[in-house]
């Protein structure tokens, strides 16, 4: 077993073994939101680390649509990290109209469908990469679409993205403790906190802007 394997562990918490990989996923996870809460542009690289780790962790517990949206996550990380530091001045929060939000989660339900089908027949098509079938294949792919305009948003400074962010840490705290990762569960509901401060917080600076 390597280090950031799952069955290596760190610590136990109430009969709960904490792996290395799920605990330093979570740990820069932590200080990844609670950076972006606070319109820190830190948020970014440390968020680069998170994405590493979760990615080596959901592969090796089967939920494959969010294993592939680490890797789309270090892509718009980058992004963020680029445009918070040279293109949007950090004090510039902005806010969807009604339209253009009601838009917004309405291409999150319409293209979680057809990437619920892809991960679910995706040990059929790579056999060799992926030997066990995806677990709920459908509300990972939810969470995967959902996760992927929540960044966009929250690269461009938009308060909105705060919404989705609830909606899917409410969504992970579910799906976490049913395939038995708690202490990632236990970090989603920190984060659904979180995601409600930040919204509190980004909404104080739109409105006093």
């Amino acid at each position: 077993m390597g280090l950031f394997d799952i069955e290596t562990i760190a610590f136990t918490v109430l009969n709960y073994p904490v792996s290395y990989v799920e605990l330093i996923g979570t740990l820069f996870g932590f200080i990844s939101v609670f950076l972006a809460s606070k319109v820190n542009i830190l948020t970014w690289p440390t968020g680069i680390l998170n994405e590493v780790f979760l990615f080596l962790l959901f592969f090796q517990v089967q939920l494959y649509a969010d294993m592939f949206l680490q890797v789309y996550f270090l892509t718009v990380t980058l992004y963020g990290w680029y445009n918070w530091k040279v293109k949007t001045p950090e004090n510039t929060i902005k806010k969807l109209s009604f339209g253009s939000l009601g838009n917004t989660i309405l291409l999150i339900v319409v293209l979680s469908i057809p990437a619920g089908y892809l991960i679910q027949n995706l040990h059929l098509y790579l056999p060799q990469y992926f030997k066990i079938p995806a677990a709920f294949p459908y509300i990972d792919s939810l969470v995967m679409t959902a996760s992927i305009f929540a960044t966009i948003l929250l690269s461009q400074k938009k308060l909105d993205n705060w919404y989705i962010w609830i909606s899917v840490d409410l969504i992970c705290v579910v799906l976490y403790s049913v395939k038995g990762i708690y202490f990632l569960a236990l970090e989603y509901f920190v984060f659904l906190g979180m995601a409600i401060y930040g919204y509190h917080y980004w909404r104080k600076q739109l409105i006093n802007g």
